[in-house]
């Protein structure tokens, strides 16, 4: 399956990574937040996780990454950074706010890495991952750098969500759905899942040695 990178498509593949890049570098500033990280130390923490994990996908599929190519993705992960770092100086932002901007980026970012991955060609199956790859990453090289075990790998349901969002979202274009809808479609089912995942605390069994 390979997706035509009409006018229409690309302005899509745009919108989708701005927000994508906006909300992750917001999740990446909240959890500096609690580190009581400097403003600089603030600023790289939200550009790893706003651009991390669609560098990785991009270096993987051999592409021009996709901030260096547009240097705007870059420079709303710094006003994105920025403005949240003095909001949170002047009004009280709940805790609670990280894992929803959280839950967003992991949606957004994991429709564009698959719709990226689409438009080159790659197989059905190796797309979606790259979209879980793509949604988790980022988060990931947050979480290292503030020296915390990764989300991904002890939260409820965090790339398994992305992955079941991004087959979806798949599974959507296959049957003709619009792109636009499928990706609306796919992404909202993936952010919602991933915040009642965290309210109920529905998580995947643990691996465990038997004692």
């Amino acid at each position: 399956m390979i997706l035509d990178p009409t006018a229409v498509l690309l302005e899509n593949l745009y919108w989708i990574t701005l927000l994508a890049v906006i909300v992750s570098s917001a999740s990446g500033v909240l959890k500096a937040g609690f580190k009581e990280f400097d403003l600089f130390g603030v600023i790289i923490i939200a550009v790893a996780t706003g651009l991390g994990g669609g560098s990785l996908r991009d270096m993987l599929l051999d592409r021009e990454v996709f901030w260096i190519a547009d240097q705007i993705f870059f420079i709303a992960s710094l006003i994105s950074a920025i403005s949240i770092f003095i909001a949170a100086r002047l009004i009280a932002v709940s805790p609670k706010f990280f894992l929803v901007a959280d839950a967003a980026g992991l949606a957004t970012f994991g429709i564009a890495g698959t719709l990226v991955s689409l438009m080159i060609g790659a197989p059905p199956l190796l797309a979606s991952f790259m979209g879980v790859m793509t949604g988790a990453m980022g988060g990931i090289f947050r979480d290292v750098l503030c020296n915390e075990t990764p989300v991904v790998f002890s939260s409820p349901l965090y790339a398994t969500v992305s992955w079941m969002g991004s087959l979806l979202f798949i599974g959507l274009l296959y049957v003709n759905v619009d792109i636009t809808i499928s990706a609306v479609m796919a992404g909202s089912a993936m952010f919602i899942s991933r915040l009642l995942a965290i309210y109920y605390d529905i998580s995947l069994p643990k691996f465990r040695f038997k004692s």
